[in-house]
């Protein structure tokens, strides 16, 4: 499994996207984490995750969504996924990540479920 992985953030006028590639594993736990940190600090409080190009979330990585899921209830915010695979939705779901995530099949839905 390789470790490589990629992530680019584009912000909105009232919410971030943030693209995830590769496997999420530790490395790529932490960079989402980074990433979600300071969209918080800057005041986002909507976020889209989307997984189009990730096809495995370690368990680290699971984690590690589990503590952006926190900060994001503790500002009020919302977090939405797309683009996950099947297996990735239904580990979100047995993990319980999806009572406090919202989950979509696209980008586009998840946008705008945030209008």
């Amino acid at each position: 499994m390789s470790d490589l992985f990629n992530l680019t953030v584009e912000e909105h006028a009232d919410y971030a996207i943030i693209r995830t590639e590769g496997y999420v594993n530790n490395l790529g736990g932490e960079r989402i984490g980074e990433a979600a940190d300071q969209l918080i600090e800057q005041g986002v409080k909507k976020l889209v995750l989307n997984f189009e190009k990730s096809n495995v979330v370690n368990s680290i990585g699971i984690s590690i969504l589990i503590e952006v899921i926190e900060k994001v209830v503790d500002v009020d915010g919302r977090i939405c996924f797309c683009f996950l695979t099947k297996t990735i939705e239904k580990t979100f779901n047995i993990m319980g990540l999806t009572q406090y995530a919202e989950i979509y099949e696209t980008e586009a839905d998840a946008r705008a479920s945030l209008a």
